[in-house]
């Protein structure tokens, strides 16, 4: 912008110097050669007077006498009745400058002037004109810089101020310029940032006061998930003792015994089963909690770590097993191993578990977890054989209440938030069949790449 300021400023000084500079040397070299004839002439009549006056007064006229009335610049002629010319002055050469006077007693006088010191007096004149140019130029460039640096000064700094809001930091600066279009700017982007640190005030002290109330119930729903394990161990426990004692009081009762105790104890096993796998997902709900109530408290405290990408996609296929068993369909896993990403595995997993959860509901056939690596960073797809996303909705499916199934719309929209506090994004690169893509940092001693 500076540049521009300037070249404008500049073209337009030059503009003005061109049209008046061309205009004032033409009047002025105009001006100079009608007051050189004016000059010439003016000697000539004068000339012509003074001889006049010594013929009536029976003067004589020679050159002696008329050298000291003749300049020494100039070349007169004197032509007088009956006799030869005067001549006196070096005779110029052609295109010199002509002036005649002739007396009614028949008394002619020529003065010539050399053009020489005219165009002297031209060239002296254009190099005046030209060095007032230059110096206009130069006080115009220097006004032009000025200007530009008060005017493109406050532009990079309200450039500034709008990157800064842009990259979360509200405060305001109240800066003002001295110009009333630039402080308008800057009373807008104040008080856009007084009111955006409104709002996320207000939004993490939500975050706070919804993750404070959810840590009590959560807790408590992990001593019953536990108390529930120790039970169900009693329970196996209680079995396995009950059908070794039948086995030693005789045969009579041992097989309806023994049947009895086998069924208690699957049921057992059953129950603690499926109360390590609820006690895992609240362990895991409980971090993500925690992890809101942190970045509500400071929003710049991170807490991604490195991590085995391996162990959170077997933790969640694992977990989500037994549902996927129920309802008829496979959950399976392929492409590369032994990866390691930089995030939170609590949200990573909440994320896998968003995706895998959408596909079980609105989904069909089974559904493939495949891990690979992108560049500098680690991919898990989840992806089904199901009818995938609406083509209307597209990539608003991301977007907070849309759904094109009924649904509250908000999972996709918090596993795409939950993987962008972790650096990474949460893609839909295919429709159909649907394929959902979670870009992760990879660890900078990962191995290298190769799928």
């Amino acid at each position: 912008m500076r540049r521009r300021l300037i070249n404008s400023t500049l073209a337009v000084v030059l503009v003005v110097i061109a049209v008046f500079g061309v205009s004032l040397v033409i009047v002025e070299t105009r001006t100079i050669e009608e007051s050189a004839h004016e000059s010439v002439r003016s000697d000539a009549a004068r000339l012509a007077s003074v001889v006049e006056s010594r013929l009536v007064a029976e003067e004589s006229v020679t050159a002696a006498s008329m050298r000291s009335q003749v300049p020494q610049d100039r070349h007169v002629r004197i032509e007088l009745p009956g006799q030869p010319p005067i001549e006196l002055g070096e005779r110029p050469g052609e295109g010199a400058i002509e002036g005649r006077a002739a007396e009614p007693g028949g008394v002619t006088v020529t003065v010539r002037q050399d053009d020489d010191r005219v165009r002297e007096e031209v060239g002296r004149t254009l190099l005046i004109i030209l060095a007032v140019a230059l110096l206009a130029v130069i006080a115009a460039v220097l006004l032009a810089v000025q200007q530009a640096r008060r005017v493109a000064a406050p532009l990079t700094d309200l450039a500034e101020t709008a990157e800064r809001l842009g990259s979360g930091d509200p405060r305001p600066r109240h800066r003002r310029y001295g110009v009333p279009e630039l402080d308008r700017v800057a009373d807008v982007l104040d008080a856009s940032a007084e009111r955006i640190a409104r709002m996320l005030t207000a939004e993490r002290r939500l975050a706070a006061d919804a993750s404070h109330q959810l840590r009590t119930p959560l807790t408590a729903l992990s001593m019953r998930l536990e108390e529930i394990v120790a039970a169900a161990d009693a329970i196996e426990a209680a079995a396995t003792g009950t059908a070794g004692a039948s086995g030693d009081a005789g045969t009579g009762s041992t097989t309806g015994t023994t049947g009895t105790a086998a069924t208690d104890r699957a049921a057992a096993s059953t129950i603690r089963e499926e109360a390590l796998v609820g006690l895992a997902q609240v362990e895991r709900l409980t971090d993500v909690v925690q992890r809101l109530l942190t970045n509500s408290r400071d929003p710049r405290s991170g807490s991604a770590v490195g991590f085995d990408l391996d162990e959170v996609v077997k933790q969640q296929i694992e977990e989500w097993r037994p549902a996927y068993r129920k309802a008829g369909r496979a959950i399976v896993r392929s492409g590369r191993q032994g990866l390691r990403a930089v995030g939170t595995p609590g949200a990573v997993a909440q994320v896998l578990a968003t995706l895998i959860e959408n596909a079980l509901m609105h989904g069909g056939g089974a559904v493939a977890l495949r891990t690979r690596i992108a560049g500098n960073q680690v991919v898990v797809e989840v992806t089904d054989e199901g009818p995938g996303v609406d083509p209307e909705l597209g990539a608003r499916v991301f977007e907070r209440t849309v759904s094109g199934h009924n649904s509250t719309g908000l999972g996709l929209a918090v596993a795409r938030d939950l993987a962008e506090a972790d650096g990474g994004r949460l893609e839909l690169l295919q429709q159909r069949p649907p394929v959902f893509a979670l870009f992760l940092s990879r660890e900078a001693d990962d191995p290298p790449a190769g799928n």
